[in-house]
């Protein structure tokens, strides 16, 4: 998502937000960057659609219909780490400004944020902040680069 927002001083910074696939690697998170792999995940949701299926079989061959409350169940243990993985991706934040001739900006920030919601919120903050100070906010997620 994109933004365009002029500041106080009539300098005009281009608000940009992009998802990421992977978190990025921080020196501060690099002790907890380890983990064991994707095993115990793959186990569980083999687990769950093996129990799936008995549960499909057995109605199937039983002619009963199992209650729909069930049904339900199993889908949302089914669809919610894939809807919280997509809701929880970060996003970096990027306010630059000006251009130096070679079409790079003169003045830029960047930032991480994890969240869709979260990233509306913060985009919305560092646009008023851009309006009142004529620069993202100290205290946000953005930091200057270079």
């Amino acid at each position: 998502m994109v933004r365009v927002v002029r500041g106080r001083d009539e300098r005009v910074w281009t608000l940009q937000a992009e998802m990421e696939w992977r978190s990025p690697t921080k020196a501060d998170d690099f002790e907890h960057d380890v983990s064991s792999g994707h095993g115990p995940g793959f186990v569980m949701l083999a687990f769950v659609v093996v129990l799936t299926l008995v549960l499909v079989v057995w109605s199937a061959s039983a002619d009963i219909s199992p209650p729909l409350w069930l049904i339900l169940l199993i889908l949302l243990v089914v669809l919610f780490f894939p809807i919280r993985w997509a809701l929880r991706r970060p996003y970096t934040i990027i306010a630059a400004t000006g251009d130096d001739g070679e079409g790079k900006p003169t003045e830029q920030w960047e930032g991480v944020v994890r969240g869709m919601f979260k990233v509306r919120q913060q985009m919305a903050q560092i646009a008023r902040a851009i309006e009142d100070e004529s620069m993202p906010g100290i205290e946000g997620p953005l930091k200057p680069v270079g």
